[in-house]
């Protein structure tokens, strides 16, 4: 025997004059991206190749062209290898990326750092059972 429920619309509240919202907000930058302008930047000041210190991590020059340019996710053991390659610790570069990240979010105005999915002052939440 199946079982019927009633389903209602939630109820909308009257539209209400609101403030014009500004553009697009500024994305926050992804982590990859920080940390791979990071070992470039790293790798670089050591006038590098990237097959001199994709060697020395143990890893193919391509794949640590794709790190430097954000476009893989390296997993921790290869950050690590990665920074041993580069000559500092795993704590220091990850101090590092996050300083950047925090200089990154500084140019940012404050109002557009909200979190996606995030509520704001003024936001209508419905909540349905």
């Amino acid at each position: 025997m199946a079982e019927h429920a009633n389903v209602y619309p939630l109820r909308r509240e009257p539209q209400r004059e609101r403030e014009p919202q500004p553009g697009p907000r500024p994305q926050e930058p992804l982590w990859r991206e920080v940390l791979g302008r990071r070992l470039r930047a790293l790798r670089q000041e050591q006038q590098e190749t990237l097959s001199e210190t994709a060697a020395r991590a143990g890893i193919s020059p391509q794949y640590l062209s794709e790190i430097e340019r954000g476009r893989k996710e390296p997993s921790s053991e290869m950050i690590a290898a990665l920074a041993g390659a580069l000559g500092t610790t795993l704590i220091d570069l990850t101090e590092q990326v996050a300083g950047d990240l925090r200089r990154q979010m500084s140019l940012t105005p404050r109002a557009n750092r909200t979190r996606p999915g995030r509520a704001r002052p003024g936001d209508i939440l419905a909540l349905a059972a």
